[in-house]
């Protein structure tokens, strides 16, 4: 027979082998399900569920820029009158259909900067003095100031 210390050895090494078989673990409700009456939000708080982000509408002031634009390019007739209506818009989806552009009810700002309509920069605080005109043709560029424009570029004249 065993001695007394290896039979209580093998016996507790079986204790500990089974032991994790038999555990039970405790069943805790996840704080997600769990709903506290008071904590509840009215029915009518629970049913608007997104804000409105971003601009919502163009302004009159803008709408008779654009139609007055869209007047001057001939998808428009008529006067500017600074509602953004559905005569307006079509001839907006028009002229960026003609464009080959996708058609869209808001203009997007490539047809704004098409029509003319684009940011105004003449207000920026290096704008004093700028030339928003092409460059100058090379013909009147020095020739020291070109022969280092070819050098820098690796390009022989």
């Amino acid at each position: 027979m065993l001695p007394i210390k290896a039979s209580l050895a093998i016996l507790f090494s079986a204790l500990m082998i089974a032991t994790p078989a038999f555990a039970v673990t405790a069943a805790r409700k996840s704080t997600a399900t769990r709903a506290h009456s008071s904590h509840r939000l009215p029915a009518k708080a629970r049913t608007k569920s997104h804000k409105l982000h971003g601009q919502q509408m163009i302004e009159s002031s803008r709408v008779t820029e654009i139609q007055q634009a869209l007047i001057r390019e001939h998808y428009l007739s008529g006067d500017a009158n600074g509602s953004w209506d559905a005569q307006t818009q079509a001839a907006m989806q028009k002229f960026q259909s003609d464009q080959g552009w996708q058609t869209r009810l808001i203009p997007d700002s490539r047809a704004l900067k098409k029509l003319g309509l684009g940011p105004d920069y003449s207000g920026a605080i290096n704008a004093q003095g700028a030339s928003f005109s092409p460059p100058a043709p090379p013909s009147t560029i020095p020739p020291s100031q070109a022969s280092g424009f070819a050098a820098a570029a690796g390009v022989n004249q």
